[in-house]
């Protein structure tokens, strides 16, 4: 439970976030926005399995986890459209931060849910788990002109 200073983090999808996300119908390609927020040091104390002989940065772990999920991703018709480095907000709460922002194109929902359900996919999951604060997932929709 959290305290009235602090905020909540959202690393995992609730049954109720992703039943809405399958309602939407969403028709065609599908966007993720990524918002990530970094830990200084991994935490992978709930996957001691893939954890580095050495401590790492929750920087590093992210990118372990891009590494093991990119062919994944690819094998099921997406790809990552943009990664960077983010930082402070030009429009937005002034000590809200996030350090990488990614766009993640996915051919259609139902490659997604392969993807997200995929065996091999999962093992490497606890890469991202230890590597992040907090994040944000948006799937956008393209609106047609």
């Amino acid at each position: 439970m959290t305290n009235k200073n602090e905020t909540a983090a959202y690393l995992e999808v609730t049954q109720e976030a992703g039943r809405a996300f399958v309602m939407r119908r969403i028709k065609g390609e599908v966007v993720m926005l990524n918002l990530l927020r970094f830990r200084g040091t991994a935490d992978y104390s709930d996957t001691p399995d893939l954890a580095p002989p050495t401590p790492i940065s929750g920087e590093e772990a992210f990118r372990r986890y891009i590494d093991h999920t990119l062919p994944h991703l690819r094998e099921t018709g997406g790809d990552i459209l943009f990664l960077g480095k983010g930082g402070p907000f030009l429009i937005g709460p002034e000590k809200e931060r996030w350090d990488m922002v990614a766009l993640i194109r996915q051919k259609d929902v139902n490659s997604f849910l392969s993807f997200a359900s995929n065996k091999d996919y999962l093992r490497g999951l606890g890469h991202r788990s230890a590597a992040l604060e907090d994040s944000r997932l948006l799937p956008l929709e393209e609106m047609k002109r």
